[in-house]
């Protein structure tokens, strides 16, 4: 029986790409770097802003310098514009209201830097506990490792046995099978379906509510 479900954030609860797209490309041209259709984008995120700034970067420039240089001027310009675009999927409002009715205790666990998943959980989901909100933090590791995973079972008092975790991409399936807890691919994310099949999770959802069968 599960009594804690972890989600992550980008193409899991929230469609971020357009404003993820818009902030970097905005910091890019800024910078007289090229800019790049959203659709790039589907590819460049997941593993945390650093790797982002490092996959937009033309080849030649992905040093460290400018990827420290395009971060500084994405965070501020980002934390005003991270919900001109940005949305719930259809059904995941629907989802968390369900779960959180069921007693279920819920997690976010994403790449995405701390303050700007605190803020966007906060702003778009304010009806909804969470009993942690973690996003990546100085000095510890992103997704895949699983200590975020980790951190949110401590913190939830539950087991392996008892989590459930939710995401859209090969390294939300990783992170999964690192924690030892069931994986839920889910379909209407930035990543297709062959990529989280190629993982092997638990369960395949394609629509929010298919979750609500994985309980157990």
């Amino acid at each position: 029986m599960k009594n804690l479900v972890i989600f992550d954030l980008d193409g899991t609860l929230l469609d971020t790409i357009a404003d993820l797209a818009a902030s970097t490309n905005h910091v890019l041209e800024a910078f007289g770097f090229p800019t790049h259709p959203i659709e790039a984008y589907n590819y460049f995120v997941g593993n945390g802003i650093n790797k982002l700034f490092e996959r937009a970067l033309p080849e030649g420039a992905q040093t460290e310098a400018n990827i420290q240089k395009i971060r500084s001027a994405f965070i501020p310009y980002y934390d005003v514009h991270n919900h001109d675009l940005s949305k719930p999927y259809a059904g995941i409002p629907e989802l968390l209201a369900a779960l959180q009715a069921k007693g279920l205790q819920l997690a976010v666990a994403s790449n995405k830097y701390q303050a700007a998943t605190e803020k966007l959980i906060a702003y778009y989901f304010p009806e909804i506990h969470f009993i942690s909100v973690l996003g990546q933090r100085e000095g510890v590791p992103a997704k895949p490792d699983a200590g975020i995973v980790r951190d949110s079972m401590r913190r939830a008092g539950v087991l392996e046995a008892a989590t459930l975790y939710v995401g859209d991409s090969n390294v939300d399936m990783q992170t999964a099978r690192n924690a030892g807890v069931d994986a839920v691919g889910v379909t209407w994310g930035f990543r297709p379906l062959a990529e989280l099949e190629a993982y092997h999770p638990r369960y395949i959802a394609r629509e929010p509510a298919d979750i609500l069968t994985f309980l157990g």
